[in-house]
């Protein structure tokens, strides 16, 4: 698997936070995956039209401020267990029927938003998720302007469904995918994690920024669905050898980044996280 240029441009300039990165870095690391130096370059310039990255004095590059909301929900994946309160039952509900739909770009960010803060969608425009994370509807409320939902979408708390509705708003998640995909992703992750120290370093590098990424990209993605719903201890336990994974991928990549006058990436992150969906689920992030 072949990143695309702007994703993997994304992708390594989000690794190193606010920092920048030379030219030459994101070339070489292009090279790594297959891809010329003029593909990376005209990313560059695409990127730089569209506003979400910025050169700074030394012509070095860094993601832009417009996208610092998007780059803070993926760099934070191994805190989000931390993101959790105590559920009693209760559910945020976001309505985004009135909103407007005519512009392309400002739905595929509310669907990011929604998206990102695991809300599905139970009626036509009325969006749900369990009321369990940290600060309540006000919390996910200004995380969800944030990264892009309308201003005017009403966000509000509702508790008290009757039965029916409230086994509906539950069955609104895959919870047998869910957790099949918390277990495959751990073993992945384990196998991978045997084989890099044997396998030649650019090898090693691809594949764990392939592989960490697509953990990162399913971590982040997680509605975060509270014990009655989805075990908890099965997404604790694939951020936890995510978290071993990391170690190791930062390990092949910081003597190639240190050569290339590059800030040591933090993590590998994965370039389709930072991408709008183009869907109404969590798969289409990869479209």
């Amino acid at each position: 698997m072949t990143p695309k240029p702007k994703s993997l441009i994304l992708d390594l300039l989000s690794t190193v936070g606010e920092h920048a990165m030379p030219v030459r870095a994101l070339v070489a690391s292009g090279d790594v995956f297959g891809i010329t130096p003029e593909s990376i370059r005209v990313a560059l310039v695409r990127l730089l039209e569209q506003g979400t990255i910025e050169r700074n004095e030394r012509g070095q590059y860094r993601i832009s401020a417009a996208a610092h909301a998007v780059q803070r929900h993926v760099v934070a994946w191994h805190r989000i267990d931390e993101k959790l309160a105590p559920w009693r039952g209760g559910w945020v509900g976001v309505h985004s029927a009135g909103s407007k739909r005519t512009n392309r770009a400002a739905l595929r960010r509310r669907e990011r938003a929604l998206l990102f803060l695991g809300l599905r969608e139970l009626d036509g425009g009325l969006w749900l998720r369990p009321d369990n994370l940290r600060g309540g509807v006000d919390a996910v409320r200004r995380e969800l302007l944030d990264l892009g939902l309308d201003q005017e979408a009403p966000v509000f708390g509702m508790s008290h469904l009757d039965a029916a509705l409230d086994t509906r708003a539950r069955r609104l998640w895959n919870t047998s995918e869910l957790r099949r995909g918390y277990r495959e992703t751990r073993v992945r992750l384990e196998r991978s994690a045997a084989r890099l120290p044997q396998m030649p370093p650019r090898e090693a590098m691809a594949e764990s920024f392939l592989l960490g990424g697509e953990a990162i990209r399913q971590i982040v993605l997680d509605p975060l669905l509270p014990e009655p719903i989805v075990p908890a201890g099965e997404r604790a336990e694939l951020i936890a050898t995510m978290e071993r994974y990391d170690r190791l991928g930062r390990d092949r990549w910081r003597p190639f980044m240190r050569e290339h006058g590059a800030p040591h990436p933090r993590t590998p992150l994965d370039p389709q996280a930072h991408r709008p969906p183009l869907g109404g689920t969590a798969a289409t992030m990869g479209g």
